[in-house]
């Protein structure tokens, strides 16, 4: 009875919603610059882990497995929809990276990608945080929309699990970008605000991908296959080789591994 309102909103009133709280876990991780200074580099490999964790698991148990299930009543196998979409959100992310500024956490200021720019240090570590909440936004949304369509094998429950892994993941993620600004000298304030302002983007990207999938319903399969394609290539192009820069192994592997199982969990016990 609790959450009955939010069952009779529309789709993408739901992946709004669901979107904003996502950003607001992020807003809650880089909050922490108001009582840290530092995170230990231990942590936040171990963080970073854990979010590469979240993103793998959501990536098959949310997005690929109800892809698959979805194109099995189509003209065509199952497994192509799956793996065009797939690639074809690898391919995006992959332009995107090549084409925005933006600089990975612990490198640095020349070894920035993207176009080259004078913009600050600060900017660019907000925005190869942005780039990757793109694509999770997009699988929150496209969670949603599926639902509006009223596919059997989307549920209401899976698409808010869905929400809460990656809304987990967001919060070390925020952390992750604040707390760092505010080491190099930056005020708290300040800092604050650069770090939830990397998770702005999901609610825009969560709207965008509810609404399309309702308009073309069809093009369903294509669309959750196209977030996971996106998320495993910021997992394998970011979050891993950042996490690996502190040479912690054993504490970033279990990190996603704790990840991995908490958000197959969620969408099991959940979806």
């Amino acid at each position: 009875m609790a959450i009955s309102w939010f069952t009779e909103l529309h789709p993408v009133g739901q992946a709004f919603l669901a979107t904003c709280f996502t950003w607001g876990m992020t807003a809650l991780g880089a909050a922490a610059v108001f009582v840290f200074k530092t995170i230990h580099r231990r942590t936040l490999d171990t963080m970073l882990g854990f979010a590469a964790g979240v993103m793998i698991a959501a990536s098959f148990w949310s997005l690929l497995a109800p892809a698959i299930a979805m194109a099995e009543d189509g003209p065509l196998p199952a497994w192509i929809p799956a793996v065009i979409g797939f690639l074809i959100g690898g391919v995006f992310l992959w332009a995107a990276d090549s084409v925005v500024p933006h600089l990975h956490l612990g490198f640095p200021r020349e070894e920035a990608e993207g176009i080259q720019t004078t913009w600050r240090r600060s900017v660019l570590l907000v925005l190869a945080i942005t780039l990757h909440n793109i694509p999770e936004g997009l699988a929150v949304g496209v969670a949603f929309g599926a639902v509006g369509a009223g596919l059997p094998t989307a549920s209401l429950a899976g698409a808010i699990a869905l929400a809460l892994g990656i809304g987990i993941q967001n919060f070390p993620e925020g952390a992750a970008v604040a707390v760092p600004l505010r080491r190099e000298g930056m005020s708290r304030w300040k800092s604050f605000q650069y770090g939830q302002a990397s998770g702005m983007v999901e609610p825009v990207a969560g709207v965008l991908g509810a609404a399309a999938v309702l308009l073309m319903r069809p093009m369903l399969p294509y669309a959750l296959a196209f977030a996971a394609g996106a998320m495993i290539y910021v997992v394998v192009e970011e979050l891993i080789p950042e996490a690996q820069l502190g040479k912690n192994t054993h504490e970033v592997t279990a990190g996603a591994l704790i990840g991995f199982a908490t958000m197959m969990m969620l969408d099991v016990a959940l979806g």
